[in-house]
């Protein structure tokens, strides 16, 4: 619940959707970095001569090995034959996935005052107008949205904030399921984020969704007079026992919203929306038609 003290909006820069350090996992992180040092000098290969086989830069090996960056996966998998480690790397791939997914849902980084809200959240409400609302979104098109990204981000880096995108989904599927809608403008639907492939990929999806009982995904189609979101994406969400909250990002900048009155405005708000909305039913309509035109 947010204190007194808290409620007025906060503003806070999105630096993504890092993970921190926690639980041990920084020193996790450092000994498998001692374990890929430790065959590769086995090996008797040099940082550069593993750098130039796998196609990374030889800083970027060193700093893997130091633990000051988290070895990707594809990483550990492919060093593992080439140092003669047996297995041992590629076993251990498996649990460096999952210390990033374990972090990623305790402490992202990206605006920590609204995924923790939004993790233990009893309502959650979206409407977006630019693209598909995060918990909505495929691997594919994550990864797409952080490539394009501009200042460009690091291999490791989208690698980190995809796992911590795809942790913050685990909300739709935890029992009991807390009441989640979304209301999406039409021209993120034919938006084609990433290539054509990846937004089919993304429209079936949303196909799949309409499929679930209880989480409700709308369309707000171009051709409507009147609009009540024109302002922009934002969401509302309920948090159990306590206010409602708002939240609105805009070019990376995170503001979360607990003044009363301001928040109640943004819920009355999405109820237009919502209104103005095409149905549910409607809504796979209109995506199926999407689809089929690509």
């Amino acid at each position: 619940m947010v204190s007194s003290v808290e409620r007025n909006e906060r503003t806070v820069p999105d630096d993504g959707e890092t993970v921190e350090n926690s639980d041990g996992i920084a020193e996790f992180y450092s000994a498998v970095g001692k374990l890929v040092k430790l065959y590769r000098e086995r090996a008797g290969i040099t940082q550069r001569q593993l750098a130039e086989r796998i196609g990374y830069s030889e800083d970027m090996v060193g700093l893997i090995e130091r633990g000051k960056r988290t070895p990707r996966i594809e990483f550990l998998t492919v060093v593992d034959p080439i140092v003669d480690a047996g297995g041992a790397l590629t076993v251990v791939a498996d649990d460096v996935m999952k210390a990033k997914v374990r972090v990623s849902e305790r402490h992202p980084a990206f605006s920590k005052a609204f995924t923790a809200e939004e993790a233990k959240a009893i309502e959650i409400h979206e409407y977006s107008t630019m693209v598909i609302p995060g918990l909505l979104q495929t691997e594919a098109y994550i990864r797409a949205l952080y490539e394009m990204r501009r200042p460009i981000l690091s291999p490791e880096q989208i690698e980190e904030w995809v796992a911590a995108r795809l942790a913050r989904q685990s909300i739709l599927t935890r029992w009991p399921l807390p009441v989640v809608t979304w209301v999406v403008d039409e021209s993120v639907l034919r938006r084609p984020l990433g290539g054509l492939d990846v937004h089919a990929g993304q429209l079936e999806h949303l196909l799949k969704l309409g499929q679930m009982r209880g989480p409700e995904l709308q369309i707000m189609p171009l051709d409507r007079l009147t609009h009540a979101g024109m302002g922009g994406s934002f969401t509302v969400m309920t948090p159990p026992g306590g206010p409602q909250i708002g939240y609105i990002s805009s070019q990376h900048m995170n503001r979360l919203v607990t003044d009363p009155v301001e928040v109640r405005n943004m819920a009355a708000r999405y109820s237009s929306i919502r209104a103005q909305a095409l149905s549910l039913r409607e809504s796979m309509a209109l995506i199926e038609q999407i689809l089929g035109e690509r």
